[in-house]
């Protein structure tokens, strides 16, 4: 199942502890890239152009939930600005 990615006036928050800034992102990417080889064979990559992201489990760092992350607005879009006491 894919998780919805934060924007630019929303971010992740856990709805069980409240956690607003720590989290475990497995993501898959798919990529188009312009490799340039030296002459003695080692590779450098000259461009990276992001075809595809998605984000595949987001987990609370604090109580380890993954099942209960929703996107939340950002402080500056009305969301809350602090975390909660722990």
């Amino acid at each position: 199942m894919s998780v919805p990615l934060p924007g630019d006036t929303t971010r992740w928050r856990c709805a069980r502890c409240g956690n607003l800034t720590r989290f475990d992102v497995v993501r898959s990417r798919r990529t188009a890239d312009y490799w340039h080889f030296d002459l003695a064979g080692e590779a450098t990559v000259e461009s990276s152009e992001l075809l595809r992201e998605v984000v595949e489990q987001v987990t609370c760092r604090w109580c380890g939930g993954d099942d209960a992350i929703e996107l939340v607005a950002r402080p500056d879009a009305g969301g809350p600005a602090t975390e909660p006491e722990r």
